[in-house]
């Protein structure tokens, strides 16, 4: 099996840490995929987007300084794939600030609420 630059392949996710994920790859060999080569947006934690023994799609970028295979999950993808991905993630961060704005705005008028039977607040 040829690991040449530009190469893509399907491997396993084997080790996640929270620099990257390892994968292994049909042959045997395993590779790398640093934390920048994940998705197109910022990735805090791995786990938001890989799983242990989770089958993913890898494109090959070559061998690092120590010989080490250098993998890439983000370029394996076709760029409709890309954008798809991208938008369901802002599309995650939208919904979760307008919860915690509705959230907030809800406590705020349950305190008020709860002052007024009270008789307002106490001095």
């Amino acid at each position: 099996m040829s690991l040449e630059t530009g190469t893509i392949l399907e491997g396993i996710v084997v080790k996640i840490t929270h620099y990257g994920a390892f994968v292994e790859l049909p042959d045997g060999k395993s590779g790398l995929v640093h934390i920048s080569e994940i998705a197109d947006t910022y990735v805090k934690d791995v786990r938001d987007y890989l799983k242990e023994q989770e089958k993913v799609k890898v494109k090959v970028l070559g061998y690092n300084d120590k010989g080490k295979l250098d993998l890439s999950v983000k370029q394996a993808l076709d760029p409709a794939e890309r954008q798809s991905r991208v938008r369901a993630k802002a599309s995650f961060d939208e919904k979760l600030a307008k919860f915690l704005k509705e959230s907030e705005e809800r406590l705020l008028d349950l305190k008020r609420n709860t002052e007024a039977k009270r008789g307002g607040r106490r001095r």
